[in-house]
């Protein structure tokens, strides 16, 4: 007695929910772009969008303290509390390897000054690199990063 092969199941054909070719191909994740951006910080509720979007930025920020202080560098870290003042976050100064920890409530301004160093590093633009280097007969086909600033 033979049964259907295993490749002839309807979940197997092309065009099923459970296509491999289907399953290999996702959507990339979009990244906003907020480089030059100068957030206002009116509410309490703007400040803590600008500084979450500030932890995911790949790039420095420069923070303007109450006190007119001004600290440019990566925010690496923070903590969102119930209240501003015990909402923190973390930063590797650019001109210095002190780490300094930052009440929100301590902040006037923020700014996105710094160069976004992902921006362009998709998965396609590096796959895009690799085949021009490929077509144009390089024999070198190796993909070296970019040098930080």
């Amino acid at each position: 007695m033979t049964g259907p092969r295993h490749a002839d199941r309807p979940s197997h054909t092309e065009g099923s929910p459970l296509d491999p070719d289907m399953l290999e191909v996702a959507p990339g994740t979009q990244h906003e772009t907020v480089q030059g951006w100068v957030p206002r910080l009116a509410t309490e509720e703007e400040l803590r969008i600008a500084l979450e979007k500030a932890f995911d930025y790949r790039g420095d920020v420069t923070i303007t303290l109450k006190n007119n202080s001004r600290i440019e560098g990566y925010i690496f870290d923070r903590v969102a509390g119930p209240t501003l003042s015990t909402s923190f976050v973390r930063v590797l100064p650019k001109d210095s390897n002190k780490k300094w920890k930052i009440s929100y409530a301590e902040i006037g301004a923020l700014a996105f000054t710094g160069r976004d160093t992902a921006a362009g590093k998709s998965w396609e633009a590096w796959v895009s690199k690799y085949w021009t280097k490929k077509s144009s007969g390089e024999g070198d086909l190796t993909l070296e990063p970019e040098a930080m600033e």
